[in-house]
């Protein structure tokens, strides 16, 4: 694996020293904040981290404990084991407006294409493949609400639904790049400071999808998924314009 792929993003990422204190915790923690690592990925082995950073494997093994105390990632032993992320840290609002100051409208528009083919396949597909009682289960889980009001429960359970979404479609290759997708947006859909949606407003959304599919019409479930994407990335989209315009003494909106 090439580990400099994921700590090295050509996107812009968010400066470090999040929360932890740790240097390099931190720096790992921005990484996933941005998607540049997903949520339920595995990191590379500890001494290919260590070899990356440049730091001794005893150094590494502090950072990531610090991680798992936080509960950002945790650490799986056997065969198939490895330290894995399990939840999307969030940055503070300064630093997401930093970070989308950062990125083109091109960018941003890029990102809704490729998430609008992806998902849109993958909904065309639901509707054609899902068993009903999955299409149930998928309206059932569309309804749900948090029990808390932490962001990262909202986000957890709002990407948990587009995750079983890409499972229905019964295709490996779609699941893994609609996971991808949502992490790279979930930091921008969800910080208050992007405005994109609201807990009440990604339940509606929710709901739409279910809907959609449960009607088992290809073209309804792909255009519903997809002006869904759109309209996030709009939002987002009208936010940066608003960060990029200079107030009247000639500096970037704050």
């Amino acid at each position: 694996m090439n580990t400099s792929s994921l700590f090295s993003p050509v996107r812009p990422r968010l400066p470090a020293s999040l929360t932890s204190g740790d240097e390099l915790a931190d720096t790992i923690t921005a990484a996933i904040s941005l998607g540049s690592i997903a949520v339920g990925d595995r990191l590379p082995a500890e001494i290919d981290l260590a070899a990356e950073f440049g730091v001794a494997v005893a150094t590494l093994r502090k950072s990531l404990a610090v991680l798992r105390s936080q509960q950002v990632v945790a650490t799986r032993r056997g065969r198939d084991g490895g330290t894995f992320v399990m939840r999307v840290p969030f940055p503070s609002d300064s630093q997401v407006r930093e970070y989308l100051s950062s990125l083109s409208i091109i960018d941003l528009r890029g990102y809704s294409d490729e998430h609008t083919a992806v998902a849109g396949g993958i909904a065309r597909l639901v509707s054609q493949r899902a068993l009903d009682q999955d299409l149930d289960a998928l309206a059932e889980q569309a309804q749900q609400q948090a029990e808390t009001d932490d962001l990262t429960a909202q986000v957890s359970l709002d990407n948990r639904f587009y995750v079983q979404l890409g499972a229905e479609s019964q295709s490996q290759r779609l699941m893994r790049a609609q996971m991808r997708l949502q992490s790279e947006v979930s930091t921008l859909k969800w910080s208050p400071a992007a405005a994109a949606t609201s807990p009440e407003a990604a339940k509606y959304a929710r709901i739409q999808v279910a809907d959609a599919l449960r009607a088992r019409d290809p073209e309804l479930a792909e255009s519903t998924i997809g002006n869904l994407i759109r309209q996030t990335t709009y939002r987002i989209i009208d936010v940066k314009l608003t960060l990029d315009r200079p107030d009247s003494e000639g500096n970037a909106a704050s």
